[in-house]
């Protein structure tokens, strides 16, 4: 067993994860400071399964949207609060089981630099095999090593970094780990992925019309971060949003809306989604992926676009109506664990 990372704190979020959150909980036991859970409203019973394994638990109130930046915040305050002296606070979804090694392994590297702000690693899906839609984004999760730009739901943060650029936006339904990484590195830290598995995800992306709604979440936040930082000279997700505009918006609307006059040869415009797709797939050849799974991933992609726009449009009517709108969730828990008890 790995020595008690005495300086190192996890805050843990979930909702009705059910098992999950057992075995993320369990992955973590005797090896950090303390570990908070932030419940998001469960109805499966997660808070009292939490408190079973002597978790401290904090449950949010529907009083507002919930969202996953709530109760990272939720769960961050509540942290500090029982162990102000901790330097390195670790995020990780309730659907994550942490890696032995890894939080040793990061919390290590952000000793030697001391601007380092966060480390991530490597997260893989826990069942790559279930569907074609949990290998793709089990590719996705393989990004370069080194220093990068961003990081997901599972990072270590250094307290001091988190503090000087500020906590989780609770404004943003999606993207809020991205956008809190542009103010950490805006805030002169720095972000860094490290060459070590860190946590596997149970992403439980089984159906079509799940992978459909990831994608909206994805389109959902581009739009919700480009309009929080417009203003402001680094086009935050602007290139990101762009793409979004132009294959899944621009271009089926105007091979549909030419198709008339056209006698249906504007449908030809389609083709394009081809060559975007084929563009993908160079891309994930390069990173050595098999090549029918690139070919299949460049088409999912590519396709993706066009679920992308409706989750941009639900943003924008959103914010210009001033209602906020509730958080897409992809997952169907009820169905996928009644399918985990058949199995």
């Amino acid at each position: 067993m790995s020595a008690r990372l005495h300086d190192v704190g996890v805050v843990v979020i979930g909702r009705n994860e059910g098992e999950r959150l057992l075995r993320c909980l369990d992955s973590l036991r005797a090896t950090v400071a303390r570990v908070v859970y932030a419940d998001s409203a469960s109805s499966d019973g997660s808070p009292a399964r939490a408190r079973a394994r002597a978790v401290e638990v904090v449950e949010l109130q529907r009083d507002r949207p919930l969202n996953a930046a709530r109760g990272r915040n939720a769960g961050l305050a509540r942290l500090l609060e029982l162990e102000p002296a901790l330097a390195y606070i670790f995020f990780v979804d309730g659907d994550c089981q942490v890696v032995p090694g890894f939080l040793a392994a990061a919390r290590a590297e952000l000793e030697r630099e001391p601007q380092l702000g966060a480390v991530c690693g490597r997260r893989r899906e826990l069942e790559p095999t279930a569907s074609f839609f949990n290998r793709v984004v089990d590719s996705e999760w393989n990004t370069p090593v080194g220093d990068a730009e961003s990081f997901g739901g599972d990072v270590l943060l250094r307290v001091a970094a988190l503090r000087a650029s500020g906590a989780y936006n609770e404004s943003l339904n999606q993207g809020e780990d991205p956008e809190c990484a542009f103010r950490l590195r805006r805030a002169g830290w720095g972000i860094r992925r490290i060459a070590h598995e860190m946590t596997q995800h149970d992403v439980a992306l089984l159906r079509l019309s799940a992978w459909r709604r990831r994608h909206q979440r994805g389109g959902y936040a581009y739009a919700h971060g480009a309009a929080l930082h417009w203003r402001e000279p680094e086009g935050y997700n602007q290139r990101a949003l762009l793409s979004v505009l132009a294959w899944g918006l621009a271009l089926p609307f105007t091979a549909l809306a030419l198709a008339w006059p056209t006698q249906g040869m504007s449908l030809a415009l389609l083709g394009l989604y081809g060559v975007l797709a084929a563009r993908i797939r160079a891309y994930r050849l390069a990173l050595g992926d098999e090549r029918g799974h690139a070919t299949r991933y460049g088409m999912l992609i590519a396709l993706g676009k066009i679920d992308e726009a409706l989750g941009l449009l639900r943003c924008a009517w959103a914010l210009a109506t001033g209602k906020q709108a509730l958080t897409l969730e992809y997952k169907d828990y009820q169905r996928d664990e009644r399918a985990r008890r058949a199995a």
